[in-house]
């Protein structure tokens, strides 16, 4: 049996008639996120006049806990449309995932509506930007996302351009036509963008970071990340975690 019963679904209808009450017609509340998609700055003062026009939803009796659980839904929403404006899928979902770790510790309704003009405006500058990057052809995307699921495991340019469906000389020059890097290059890059997240966002010894981004031991991986970076992991994360310090007492 079904958790919602018709019986509750009448009852709520009929209330809502007396009460002259209706939510959003779905063009009025989609118009803000076909905004988004585009990386049209519309989308910040259309989801602002959304978000306190009163028709909204009612999920919860408590006041605060209805307003965080229409923030999840509204995020859901705009974390796909900016999937679907160009973002990269993961980055998309990452940046819902630490949004709604932070309405989760929202106390006021003037914190959550704050917080939801910055999410929107925050996705709409990255779907933005992603739209004034480089549009690269299939084969590359489809590399570059093989590349991005799997970086903890060995990648050899023969696994990758299996992957895309080409030969490996042949994805090689499409990559340093569109990249301007080998796939070796863009391989070592992510990797790195990697292990600064790891050193930054987490308490993962070096040893671990070096076994989960599949480099063969830990002074490899120093080895490998001050060549690139021109610092140590250990510089690095010292750095990082002063700014984060500075950050917090500013």
């Amino acid at each position: 049996m079904p958790a919602v019963k018709e019986t509750q679904l009448r009852y709520l209808e009929y209330l809502h008639r007396e009460d002259g009450y209706r939510h959003h017609r779905y063009d009025e509340e989609m118009l803000q996120y076909h905004l988004l998609r585009e990386g049209d700055q519309a989308a910040v003062p259309e989801s602002v006049r959304m978000w306190t026009s009163g028709l909204v939803g009612k999920t919860s009796e408590d006041t605060i806990r209805n307003r965080k659980y229409l923030f999840v839904a509204s995020i859901t929403l705009a974390c796909r449309a900016a999937i679907l404006g160009g973002l990269e899928e993961q980055r998309s979902y990452d940046i819902s995932d630490l949004y709604i770790q932070r309405v989760d510790k929202c106390a006021s309704m003037e914190e959550i509506t704050a917080l939801h003009r910055d999410m929107f405006q925050f996705y709409v500058n990255e779907v933005a930007a992603a739209k004034k990057r480089n549009v690269y052809s299939k084969p590359v995307v489809d590399a570059m996302n093989f590349i991005h699921y799997h970086l903890h495991e060995k990648l050899s340019a023969q696994r990758v351009a299996e992957e895309a469906g080409l030969s490996p000389n042949y994805l090689s020059q499409l990559f340093k036509k569109e990249l301007g890097l080998t796939v070796a290059e863009f391989v070592l890059e992510k990797r790195m963008e990697a292990a600064k997240n790891m050193l930054r966002f987490s308490s993962f010894p070096y040893d671990e970071i070096a076994s989960i981004l599949a480099f063969s031991s830990q002074s490899h991986f120093i080895q490998v990340f001050k060549k690139a970076t021109g610092t140590t992991p250990k510089a690095y994360r010292t750095v990082a975690y002063r700014e984060e310090e500075l950050q917090e007492e500013g």
